[in-house]
């Protein structure tokens, strides 16, 4: 029976080197995925908030325009850092709307959420929703606004 002498290369453990290579750009490569992802969710969730803020405005002013006398009268009007009203009961309309709006979708809906309303004899209105954008900008301590301006 022949024997065979088979001898080691010299190139013996470089694909081994190639594959470490490539495990180390592949491996990059991912957390580069993984950091746009987390991008893309943080930018997701502001523009959900954003969203929230426009149909809360836009709700206020649809109760205004309902109630556009009293609006007018400046019933409806609220600064922001105002204390939620306690449960209205059997209270005006405005009231149990203002009660309505801010603790059941402003302070609910987003962070740290609370609004404005201003009306004017003149019927111009001006609806404020605030709310804690911190998670969406990454920056701490970040409040975003939506302001809306409409004649009612």
């Amino acid at each position: 029976m022949p024997k065979h002498n088979y001898r080691l290369s010299h190139t013996s453990g470089f694909s081994l080197l190639e594959v470490l290579i490539a495990m180390i750009i592949l491996s990059v490569g991912l957390l580069g995925i993984a950091a746009m992802q987390l991008v893309s969710l943080k930018t997701n969730h502001g523009a959900y908030q954003r969203s929230q803020a426009t149909i809360l405005a836009y709700d206020m002013m649809d109760r205004l325009r309902a109630n556009r006398v009293i609006a007018m009268a400046e019933g409806y009007d609220i600064t922001m850092a105002t204390a939620t009203p306690a449960d209205p009961g059997n209270s005006p309309i405005q009231t149990v709307d203002i009660y309505d709006w801010l603790s059941n979708y402003v302070e609910v809906l987003l962070p740290a959420g609370d609004g404005s309303v201003d009306c004017t004899t003149a019927g111009l209105c001006i609806v404020i929703v605030q709310w804690d954008d911190s998670r969406g900008s990454g920056i701490t301590n970040t409040t975003a606004q939506f302001q809306i301006t409409a004649q009612i």
